[in-house]
């Protein structure tokens, strides 16, 4: 079949390595720890006042600082120690405790009251308005006793089911497939470059090109974050020389383009971001724009957008957007990328792919690398199905009534079948 040599060129920017070596070690779970007890309270903060947090600046953070504590240790970080911090970083800052704050600002929220959610949300869910714990403005009451254990209880099933479905298909799309996956080598090479660091061998380019862009996204951030939080502090409006989240053009630009989303976020990631994704990813997503200007003031025209109206912002504007056309266009968009990668694969079964007939390729999945800490697929595929029938069981007993049947296709057939088209695209 034909190969994209672009995709090519991303798939060999980083070679498989020939061999493995653990990297779970004591100064991981150390890694760990910093990160939730000094990164994550910020990026809880930062979640609440820009509308998203540290995100990987964390983990690059952690990873920096314990090298540079290493060094004077007279000691090194290995790179597979490196990746496990970086690893462990991330899973520290999913933060599930922020959903909380979330939860109990809904129920107290005037939109829920003005549409009559408030008595319908469960006690599981947050206390309800009445509760004291709002009074004494704390977690720590009994009222939140359900809600936190909850939590907790889908918290460890989550993290044991990310060891199932998700495991079982990334050794299919990686192992068998082969698909490029044209960001992991991104990450790969930023530590690559940590480990050169670690190692006092700062010659490459990986390390200068990251020392230059850590340098610009600190600029950014002091513009963009820190002068603003800075001055909210000392004076009585803050400092704001960039808007945040976005620049708010949508009430200005309704005339020309009805029902258009046209808020402008200036975020200097996602310009980096379009540096590294291939080519046509970028291009796919300037005609993808296009056509939404070009499509929406035509669906608008045609009442298929029917919610929208004039003085809607951006938010409002995608919300609406959403409901009228948008989620059943993504599902059908879904649907035909999942049967180009059934057909894909199908072909591969008849096909040689680099001289391999897709049968040998297969057997990846039972015999993978020596070293690298892979497990039996079949108990990735034991782990979806316990953790899912646990999520069915559990939702049985939390709505009462609810048709248990929709939970199974939801869980059995609906899941399986959209995290391979999400695994295909984001590979």
């Amino acid at each position: 079949m034909y190969e994209d040599k672009e995709l090519k060129e991303y798939r060999d920017l980083l070679p498989p390595p020939s061999q493995f070596e653990e990297g779970f070690s004591w100064k991981s779970m150390v890694g760990a720890l910093f990160i939730g007890f000094l990164m994550m309270p910020g990026s809880m903060y930062l979640g609440l006042v820009i509308g998203h947090g540290i995100g990987p600046a964390a983990r690059w953070v952690t990873i920096i600082l314990f090298a540079e504590m290493a060094k004077r240790s007279y000691t090194q970080l290995r790179q597979q120690e490196i990746f496990v911090l970086y690893y462990m970083a991330g899973a520290a800052m999913a933060s599930p405790f922020s959903g909380l704050l979330w939860n109990q600002y809904l129920v107290q929220s005037e939109a829920a009251r003005m549409l009559g959610l408030t008595p319908y949300i469960p006690e599981w869910v947050a206390p309800q308005p009445g509760s004291d714990s709002f009074l004494e403005r704390t977690f720590f009451h009994r009222d939140w006793l359900v809600p936190i254990l909850l939590m907790i209880g889908f918290e460890l099933i989550q993290a044991v089911d990310h060891f199932g479905l998700g495991y079982a298909l990334y050794r299919f799309t990686s192992d068998v497939e082969k698909l490029p996956f044209p960001m992991a080598p991104v990450g790969a090479l930023g530590t690559m470059a940590l480990a050169e660091s670690a190692e006092k061998r700062e010659t490459s380019w990986k390390w200068r090109v990251f020392s230059i862009g850590a340098m610009i996204g600190l600029a950014f951030g002091a513009l963009y974050v820190l002068l603003p939080a800075a001055s909210g502090v000392l004076l009585a409006e803050p400092i704001r020389l960039l808007p945040i989240p976005w620049i708010e053009l949508t009430r200005i630009t309704e005339d020309w383009f009805p029902a258009v989303a046209t808020g402008i976020q200036l975020d200097l990631g996602l310009l980096f971001i379009g540096m590294v994704l291939p080519f046509w990813a970028v291009m796919g997503g300037l005609v993808g724009f296009i056509v939404t200007l070009i499509a929406n003031p035509i669906l608008y025209q045609n009442h298929i957008l029917h919610r929208w109206h004039k003085g809607m912002g951006t938010v409002d504007t995608v919300f609406a957007n959403n409901f009228d056309f948008y989620m059943s266009f993504s599902i059908g968009l879904g649907l035909a990328i999942a049967v180009v990668g059934i057909v894909h694969v199908t072909l591969s079964i008849r096909q040689k792919s680099g001289g391999t007939p897709f049968r040998e390729r297969l057997k990846a999945l039972f015999t993978p690398p020596p070293g690298r800490g892979d497990f039996n697929i079949w108990i990735a595929l034991g782990i979806y199905v316990f953790s899912t029938t646990t999520y069915i069981y559990l939702s049985s007993l939390l709505v009462p009534g609810f048709p248990w049947i929709f939970l199974v296709a939801y869980g059995f057939l609906y899941t399986p079948f959209i995290s391979y088209v999400s695994a295909r695209m984001e590979g």
